[in-house]
């Protein structure tokens, strides 16, 4: 095998992969050799994505276990799967609405919890299966403006824990990265609150020990490494990609 190929002959499915660090990620899987499904509910830009690494797209809502099902249903011998959509709607929690925490929770949380139930029946069965799933350092530390995505990635950290538990004897592993301030179109969507937005952005900013925002491929690199047989040995973690934002 060729250095940098870890991840040769193996298929991937990466959910929100049609823009920010989702498509960072199956550019970093494909590069490494993997058959990559870029699963996004736009699906155009899925596609534009999947032409981009020679991968594949597929139409994908997380928040639907139907929908799962169809996507996974249609990647034979599914070996890594990388739950990372995601979303937030910034805001102090007073200012938010119950429709708001429900999106929330369905694209963070249960998008992650669908997606997992599709893949693991098949991954067991293969005696072999990675799953990364995009938690945050909101999740462990908190995050201003983002109350129930805290909570929402704090659940994604105490859901793999228990995947990892339930399938290490299938040899099915299961790890969370916990990204820091990422300079994607999220996060940057918090200026849209003018002065609030640029103040949160640059208190994040400020508490990484690099003083800087982290960028996509920063995360995707973690997730190569985690999904390859590099990292065997590891289950059950969340690794902070951070900038030492997380530090305790």
């Amino acid at each position: 095998m060729l250095p940098g190929m870890r991840l040769d002959g193996r298929k991937a499915l990466v959910t929100g992969g049609a823009s920010g660090i989702g498509a960072a990620i199956a550019e970093r899987l494909a590069a490494e050799g993997a058959e990559v499904w870029v699963g996004d509910i736009d699906l155009m830009g899925a596609e534009r994505v999947a032409r981009e690494i020679n991968g594949h797209s597929i139409e994908l809502d997380v928040t639907s276990l139907t929908s799962a099902n169809a996507a996974v249903a249609e990647i034979d011998d599914l070996a890594i799967l990388v739950n990372n959509a995601g979303t937030d709607e910034f805001g102090f929690f007073p200012q938010t609405s119950p429709a708001q925490w429900q999106r929330v929770i369905d694209i963070n949380l249960n998008g992650v919890i669908n997606c997992t139930a599709a893949a693991l029946p098949g991954m067991q069965q293969a005696g072999y299966g990675r799953i990364v799933n995009i938690s945050s350092e909101a999740g462990r530390v908190g995050s201003k403006g983002s109350a129930v995505y805290s909570a929402a990635k704090a659940g994604v950290i105490g859901f793999t824990k228990v995947i990892a538990r339930e399938n290490g004897r299938y040899d099915v592993t299961a790890n969370a990265i916990a990204p820091g301030p990422i300079e994607t179109p999220l996060l940057m969507g918090a200026k849209e609150l003018g002065e609030v937005g640029e103040r949160l952005i640059d208190n994040m900013r400020s508490q990484t020990q690099l003083n800087r925002l982290g960028q996509p491929f920063e995360v995707a690199a973690a997730v190569a490494f985690l999904a390859s047989d590099d990292a065997t040995f590891i289950t059950g973690e969340t690794l902070g990609v951070s900038g030492g934002l997380g530090m305790v």
